[in-house]
């Protein structure tokens, strides 16, 4: 299967130590949410999560000190919204918030992180999985800001009325390299408050 998963509308909200700076990009129809029918869901949403293992992202450049982090993010929260009625497939929308940051060895104000959004039959295989974009500007001076984007148009198919969303899941998380990975499956991590007072 393919195509399940498209982000039509991009919401992105960026917000940095008194700064805030709010981008949207709209192409397509309105979001799951402005649906007209009234009728309840046949069921339950599907669980939607954050991959432990992907759910942050650390570059070092060098050695493991905190001098060699260049660029940082982790998933702080993950929302969502579904619809479906009848032998309908599940519409889904799902939110995610990441928070940023600028570490001691990063290049440049603007960073490009790339997320994954898979969809699952629960405990099963992946259906699909699509990988998107999200470039973020820290603003002069920061080395913290907080985005949240949001995926819409994400379409799960239904044999009929008796599947339910109980039977799917939703997983989100950063696109690692192997060294950002074992690092993340190792519990490694770097606080930039660690050490102080």
């Amino acid at each position: 299967m393919t195509g399940l998963i498209q982000r039509s509308k991009v919401a992105s909200f960026v917000k940095a130590a008194g700064f805030s700076l709010i981008a949207l990009g709209i192409s397509g129809c309105s979001s799951v949410q402005n649906t007209l029918d009234s009728r309840p869901n046949e069921g339950p949403c599907p669980v939607v999560a954050s991959l432990y293992d992907a759910s942050r992202k650390v570059q070092i450049n060098g050695n493991e000190t905190f001098e060699n982090v260049g660029f940082t993010g982790e998933i702080v929260g993950v929302r969502s919204f579904c619809r479906y009625v009848g032998d309908d497939p599940i519409k889904m929308e799902v939110s995610i918030d990441f928070a940023m940051g600028r570490g001691p060895n990063a290049q440049g104000d603007t960073h490009n992180y790339d997320y994954f959004v898979s969809v699952t039959r629960r405990g099963r295989a992946v259906i699909e999985k699509e990988t998107f974009p999200l470039q973020v500007t820290f603003p002069k001076g920061a080395d913290r800001v907080t985005v949240s984007d949001t995926v819409e148009n994400i379409v799960i198919p239904r044999a009929d009325s008796s599947i339910s969303g109980s039977n799917f899941e939703v997983f989100v998380g950063f696109v690692l390299n192997e060294e950002e990975l074992e690092f993340n499956r190792a519990g490694k991590r770097f606080r930039v408050n660690a050490g102080q007072d």
